[in-house]
């Protein structure tokens, strides 16, 4: 809940988190903001996970950046007015450029951006400042399905929509996580398979998602073309190929095919590579042979590497074979990580792309020129992400501007990046937090962003649907959009009749016009019906998907009679030239690091982890391990371990997990130097870069792995955020009105003793203290109210906060609970445990209550007693689980 304003009654706008781009209602409740999913958006009908659901609980105010603000020549950070900061940050830019030319200056945006905020920026830097230094951290998450689109069908083209998973006989999963990273969807393909599709799961880890998959292929790491060629040679030798459609629509086929025999000439190579079962192997290639309407959705695990463009094409290869593209229920399909990373592929942020789906031939050039009456236009691609930070930390780029973004935390190679932020001769940030790692690097100019809630605009889904996202709240501070920020800074360069929009609606009419300037059904991205909407109109837009062109009607397929985007209008089989790992492990770096999601957390946290509900789940950053080598490696569940890699290291809690394969680790990208003492993974990972598209190798940097041992393990409650001492391992996390720290250290209890009584004070406290047991807790109120309480004690008897949690948040604290709470007991034993259902709060330890006491023995009965599973259904694999383990 939120209670900065009154809001409207209701407002229809899209979720911020994931690119499945789901439809929500904000409403006016008794205590601000509530939120709900849209019964009428076509994209989730209603549903939301657990990060849409608790939307409501990041609306706050606390810690937002609200005002301009400059460094003086201290370095200090102090508050200006917008006139001063854009007028440092036009005046920068412009001497820069002057001094060191257009390639010397880089926009740097995000996913997170809405359509007219990236088609602003990207009309600045690519029309006027004439620079195609403009990339995204788009960049790590789908790069490689553009490039891959682009190499076969001539363009970046979505050929399906998500009712083709309502629709498929088959679904395929490469790579994806979908149960925990896109819930709504999944809960569709669930449906799906109730009704009697086949659900295979092609992951190196075994995931929530395989859980309720009919086959599960735990691949090798990075063999996905292998197996996907190996598919190919199946369906060529077993006559199962739509020669009708390969002669009438493709190029290459006979290359394509010729180098699938050299990478995977039988079930036993692809055994070999892939390191699967054979017998599993011919399950899989008998299913995709036998299902005619097949569905293959990949994600990150297949985007997020150096040879992701390949196993995109090795994908496609085999949908244009059997001609399974563009049809219902049948296609490949790129599941989008962010909520607006599809606008941003429309807008032309990316490094390589110019505007509207247009690149950087002679003639695109001259077009999008003539249309913006731009005669300093970039003639060629700018500087992908990787490639950016490195040119800042040579020096070549010395004025960036970064736009809703984190790569202090999200780059590869996340610390190399922060050191080289350090050095430019300007860096200008807009966000809407006024902490975060990136920040920490020492902006010159910080500028106030609107957030979600406060954004007005249009986001574009993983099956090309544009949605609106509407404010319902007013703008704080002196906030103001992205888009009105970058047209001012525009103004004051010299470009003010370029950038005079009034409001989003103009921009969106603009980036509409420029999609149909000269197209006539020759591109794809077509929104020509919609250049000339009213204001009225705009706001009233309701899901569409492109193209929309002058009929006003969108399109729901591509590809199904062929018509591809190429210049002969056929698609091209690729031929795949990396099959395998480029980064192998060594006897330094014996392990294989995979990173990636968690369920209820999203990107650096700096939105969900404002949220008491979502931070209750998985609430400490750690790496997963298989139990061998665990065992090999001195490592126990529920301790430490030192992760190394040739770039960098961290400490984090162990998970010994049987779906983690030998050889092989995983760690959450999520935590950061504001959230955890110990835990930016991305500050280990391999920055090594696809040749195509520029992503980076995100799951497979090789490492090591090694035991680390604290005396003490504990947890500290504070109604404010604290600083711990040195050399404490600690994991932050909020909770309803106040903050928690997870602990571990080496200290005695005089130190803790000391801590406690510096940073709170002694006037209204009480303490136990056991000396030889290592034994310290302490509690301080203020006001009949718990203002801090600290739990500390010896490894072999860690203190569980789940009681003591539920006393600090309480509202009030009485005289019972004052005295029983250094026991670390909840009032009447009703500490709910570990969270399993983030939607509705639903803990372990009342699941397991209601097991025993024979309310309800299944999964059903149990969601209709607590609502556990009943919204997203992203915990369902874990109340499985629980209920299984509960049978014996």
């Amino acid at each position: 809940m939120n209670a900065r304003v009154d809001p409207p009654a209701e407002v229809r706008t899209t979720c911020p988190y994931c690119g499945v781009g789901c439809g929500i209602v904000a409403r006016a409740g008794q205590e601000g903001v509530e939120i709900a999913g849209d019964p009428a958006h076509p994209a989730n009908f209603g549903k939301l996970c657990s990060k849409g659901s608790a939307l409501g609980e990041t609306l706050g105010l606390e810690g937002r950046l609200l005002y301009p603000m400059l460094r003086d020549a201290s370095g200090a950070m102090h508050r200006v007015s917008w006139d001063e900061a854009l007028a440092r940050t036009a005046d920068g830019f412009r001497n820069i450029i002057r001094q060191h030319g257009p390639d010397s200056a880089a926009f740097y945006l995000s996913g997170q951006l809405l359509t007219e905020d990236y088609y602003a920026a990207n009309k600045l830097m690519k029309g006027f400042i004439g620079s195609g230094n403009v990339d995204t951290n788009s960049r790590l998450c789908m790069a490689s399905s553009v490039a891959g689109h682009r190499r076969a069908f001539g363009s970046d083209t979505v050929p399906g929509n998500y009712e083709d998973l309502d629709e498929a006989d088959l679904i395929v999963l490469v790579g994806s996580n979908a149960a925990w990273c896109h819930p709504i969807l999944f809960q569709r393909i669930v449906k799906n398979r109730e009704r009697g599709a086949k659900v295979v799961v092609i992951d190196p880890r075994r995931t929530a998602t395989a859980e309720e998959a009919d086959l599960f292929l735990p691949i090798a790491p990075g063999m996905d073309t292998a197996l996907f060629s190996g598919l190919l040679v199946y369906l060529a030798d077993h006559r199962a190929l739509d020669r009708a459609f390969i002669e009438s629509h493709t190029d290459g086929f006979d290359a394509a095919l010729s180098r699938a025999r050299e990478i995977a000439p039988d079930i036993a190579a692809v055994s070999r590579a892939a390191k699967l079962a054979e017998e599993d192997i011919v399950k899989f290639f008998a299913l995709f042979w036998a299902k005619e309407k097949s569905v293959t959705c990949y994600s990150q695990g297949v985007n997020q590497s150096a040879q992701g463009t390949d196993k995109v094409n090795a994908i496609i290869n085999c949908h244009l074979a059997t001609g399974r593209i563009g049809k219902p229920g049948a296609g490949p399909f790129s599941l989008t990580g962010q909520p607006n990373a599809m606008g941003g592929r429309e807008a032309g942020g990316l490094a390589n792309q110019l505007a509207a789906h247009m690149y950087f031939s002679p003639q695109e050039v001259d077009r999008v020129r003539r249309f913006w009456s731009a005669p300093k236009i970039a003639e060629r691609e700018g500087l992908k992400a990787v490639q950016m930070f490195e040119a800042i930390g040579r020096g070549e780029v010395k004025a960036l501007w970064i736009m809703a973004t984190n790569p202090a935390v999200s780059l590869p190679r996340a610390g190399a990046a922060l050191d080289a932020l350090r050095e430019l001769e300007l860096l200008v940030i807009s966000e809407n937090v006024a902490s975060n790692d990136t920040l920490s690097a020492g902006a010159h100019v910080l500028l106030p962003a609107a957030a979600w809630g406060e954004k007005d605009g249009t986001v574009t889904n993983s099956e090309r649907r544009i949605s609106r996202q509407r404010a319902f709240l007013p703008l704080p501070g002196d906030a103001k959009p992205d888009w009105r920020i970058v047209s001012q800074v525009a103004a004051r360069m010299g470009f003010a009749e370029a950038f005079s929009y009034r409001t989003a609606a103009d921009v969106f009419r603009e980036h509409a016009a420029l999609s149909a300037f000269e197209n006539d059904g020759a591109r794809d991205f077509d929104l020509g019906g919609l250049t000339k909407i009213t204001d009225a109109e705009f706001d009233a837009l309701e899901p569409a998907q492109w193209p929309v062109r002058g009929n006003g009607e969108g399109r729901p397929r591509f590809f199904a009679e062929g018509e591809f985007f190429t210049a002969n209008k056929k698609a091209k089989f690729v031929v795949p030239e990396n099959p395998a790992l480029r980064s192998a492990a060594s006897a330094d770096y014996p392990f294989t690091l995979n990173t990636g999601r968690v369920r209820d957390q999203w990107h650096t946290m700096t939105r969900s982890g404002k949220s008491p509900r979502l931070a209750a789940h998985l609430p400490e950053p750690f790496v997963e391990i298989h139990p061998s080598d665990a065992e090999r490696h001195s490592l126990r569940d529920g301790g430490f371990a030192r992760l190394m890699t040739p770039y960098g290291g961290c400490v984090l809690k162990v998970a010994v997990s049987e779906g983690q394969q030998p050889g092989s680790l995983f760690a959450p990208i999520h935590w950061s130097a504001a959230t955890a003492s110990s835990a930016r993974v991305g500050a280990l990972v391999n920055p090594a870069a696809d040749p195509f598209s520029g992503q980076p190798e995100l799951k497979a940097t090789p490492a090591a792995i090694f035991p680390v041992e604290f005396s003490q393990r504990g947890f500290l409650l504070s109604r404010e955020p604290v600083s711990l001492p040195a050399e404490s391992w600690w994991a932050k996390v909020v909770l309803k009105r106040g903050f928690g720290y997870l602990l571990a250290a080496d200290f005695g209890t005089e130190t803790w003793r000391g801590f406690m009584r510096r940073i709170f004070g002694v006037a209204d406290a009480a303490e136990y203290v056991d000396e030889p047991g290592g034994v310290y807790r302490a509690a301080v109120f203020a006001n009949g109210q718990l203002k801090a309480c600290l739990f500390i004690g010896p490894r072999s008897a860690v203190p569980q906060w789940s009681g003591v949690k539920a006393l600090f948040e309480s509202a009030e604290i009485g005289e019972a609970e004052r005295r029983m709470l250094l026991s670390g007991r909840a009032p009447n034993g009703a500490a709910p445990g570990p969270t399993v259902c983030a939607c509705f709060g639903v803990g372990l330890n009342s699941i397991r209550d209601a097991i025993t006491a024979r309310k309800a023995v299944s999964v059903e009965e149990i969601g209709k007693l607590l609502r556990a599973g009943t919204n997203c259904g992203s915990c369902l694999p874990e109340l499985k689980k629980i209920v299984e383990t509960a049978a014996g």
